[in-house]
């Protein structure tokens, strides 16, 4: 699955290589890791004690469209994350979390001109 965010069209460098052409010039990009399913059975309406919970410490690596690696974050104990980076064509690389199922989805994220905010970065945890 791949999420693709694209804000404003001004500026940006042309081959998408995650460096700018506004030197200095970063943007926020940010959003939220959590896990579920949380309970086995799901209802309708759903059992709040059932929701998603955030994922602490999720490392999620940042690549440019060569692959080379540009930054890292890890998730806060709310599930947040936030990192700086230039105008640019970037893919968010979700790392294993001890206790989950497999990885969550690479996501694809283009920085045009502004924040990037809502990514939304989801981990199985095998109940079923």
């Amino acid at each position: 699955m791949v999420f693709l965010v694209v804000l404003a069209a001004c500026g940006g460098d042309a081959d998408g290589g995650g460096s700018s052409t506004t030197a200095g010039v970063t943007y926020a990009v940010s959003g939220s890791v959590h896990s579920g399913p949380t309970c086995p059975v799901v209802l309708d309406p759903p059992d709040p004690g059932c929701a998603d919970r955030p994922v602490l410490g999720a490392l999620l690596i940042v690549r440019n469209v060569a692959g080379a690696e540009v930054a890292q974050v890890r998730s806060g104990a709310d599930g947040s994350f936030s990192v700086s980076l230039p105008p640019g064509t970037y893919t968010l690389v979700p790392q294993p979390v001890e206790g989950l199922m497999g990885t969550a989805a690479e996501l694809e994220v283009i920085v045009i001109d502004g924040a990037v905010t809502g990514l939304d970065v989801a981990y199985d945890t095998g109940i079923r």
